[in-house]
């Protein structure tokens, strides 16, 4: 199919590219998830396999013994690895130029100036969109998307296979899981420190404790005002910059939620499209606590947020587009140090 303006997929081509590097960078910085594994070193890509692997150590070392003089020593093998599948899961957004478009901009600045409004809106929506997809539960478009923190750290924390793992069987495969009814509290302000205090104990072994506590709107209010009483400040690690950020022991509190409704009370905004939630994805009324020490971005090394070949031209239209893709998944390497509460 020839091109009205030949210059069009060289600049679009190149331009992607060269901006693939700050979107990935982009998306990590949108989620408070991900900012804080992207600064840990914690976004590992994979060259290929069928599936993530993600390496597990389940138990101690047996062989452990004390003794005297010429006491016989065990030297069992010790059993103490394992490893946790996770899909690969894919996902892409698409900018496109019809024919007319390259005619009317077929200045080299114009092309630019248009193009730089398509990229920027796609990394827009690709931002947002992994950014909600990484704290979802995986079941969207038929079970295509990323398993997010409702899958890893789930409400219910003895059901369910994860990475391959029966969570119902193996022990050291489940999550704690605390609910303000089973503890017979109301959520809110007097009750949320209580709450996370016996969630933290749950989960921290010494050094090896939760960094990062993850909360939507509602939560991370209560947290907040139940210490404006003791004029608690804020972190100032500023790591988590660009996020509202408060301490509880040494992890960061951070509040990843944002402005959500319906368009029953929010038509003249939101217009009439359904449902609509923006800011985060974080789910409502919830808290995570979380080590990330354990838990990994693995995107495919050849497909993290870069442009696909070749440019697709359309059979039957005079149009051109060119697909931005990403291939990975979450993944966890300890789901027993990990805590979420509800209400």
């Amino acid at each position: 199919m020839a091109l009205p303006n030949t210059n069009w997929p060289e600049i679009t081509t190149t331009t992607l590219f060269n901006r693939s590097r700050k979107l990935a960078d982009s998306v990590t910085k949108n989620n408070a998830l991900l900012r804080r594994l992207s600064q840990k070193n914690k976004v590992k890509p994979v060259d290929g396999g069928q599936a993530i692997i993600q390496e597990i150590e389940y138990s101690e070392n047996g062989t452990y013994k004390r003794y005297s003089g010429y006491d016989v020593l065990n030297i069992s093998p010790s059993d103490v690895f394992t490893s946790a599948q996770f899909p690969w899961a894919q996902a892409a957004v698409a900018v496109s130029i019809s024919g007319l478009e390259m005619l009317q901009n077929s200045g080299r600045e114009k092309m630019i100036d248009l193009l730089e409004s398509r990229i920027g809106n796609a990394e827009r929506t690709f931002q947002n969109n992994l950014s909600n997809d990484a704290y979802s539960n995986g079941t969207a478009d038929g079970g295509k998307q990323i398993g997010g923190l409702q899958l890893l750290v789930s409400a219910i924390n003895n059901s369910g296979t994860i990475g391959g793992i029966d969570s119902s069987v193996w022990g050291f495969w489940q999550n704690s899981a605390l609910s303000f009814a089973a503890n017979s509290l109301t959520p809110g302000t007097a009750t949320i420190q209580t709450m996370m205090n016996r969630l933290y104990l749950t989960i921290a072994r010494q050094a090896d404790r939760p960094d990062l506590f993850i909360a939507d709107n509602v939560y991370f209010r209560y947290y907040w005002e139940s210490l404006q009483a003791i004029q608690r400040i804020g972190s100032d690690n500023t790591a988590m910059a660009g996020f509202q950020s408060l301490k509880f022991m040494d992890a960061d509190v951070v509040y990843d939620g944002g402005f959500q409704g319906t368009t029953s009370s929010n038509v003249s905004v939101l217009g009439t499209g359904g449902s609509y939630l923006s800011g985060s994805g974080a789910p409502a009324s919830t808290m995570y606590a979380l080590n990330t020490e354990y838990i990994f971005l693995r995107p495919h090394a050849n497909r993290n947020m870069v442009p696909l070949d070749p440019d697709r031209f359309s059979v039957n239209q005079d149009a051109m587009v060119k697909l931005i893709g990403w291939a990975g998944n979450l993944a966890m390497s300890n789901r027993f140090l990990q805590g979420v509460l509800s209400a």
